[in-house]
């Protein structure tokens, strides 16, 4: 599986979470996906796919069980509540699933052509 791939299966983790309105520990993405805790790269595509898009930033669901916050490559999260409420009421399953490409296409512009997204 790439990361692509499994940057879609956590996005479909996340948006099921925020339907929930729920938090997600970094733990429980790992045994729901059966992934090594270690998924940041995979939250950073899904970071950057909704800045691109101006969307609620469905990766901030996912987080740490010591801290209840995301990990530190998280950019500044400001008001941390607020912006959760915003993915908690956005209409992910409207919206779908993003394709390969797309997730790709954003990591591309957030490189601003440091080189291509590797796999």
């Amino acid at each position: 599986m790439t990361t692509w791939e499994r940057t879609q299966q956590l996005w479909s983790v996340l948006v099921f979470a925020a339907r929930e309105q729920k938090v997600v520990s970094y733990e429980m993405l790992s045994k729901m996906t059966g992934m090594a805790q270690e998924c940041g790269r995979e939250l950073g595509h899904i970071l950057y796919y909704c800045k691109r898009n101006n969307l609620p930033l469905l990766n901030l669901l996912a987080v740490s069980k010591d801290t209840g916050k995301p990990g530190e490559g998280c950019p500044d999260l400001g008001d941390l509540p607020a912006q959760q409420a915003r993915v908690f009421l956005y209409d992910w399953l409207g919206h779908g699933v993003p394709k390969i490409e797309e997730f790709q296409e954003a990591q591309k512009a957030a490189d601003k052509g440091k080189g291509p997204a590797t796999d």
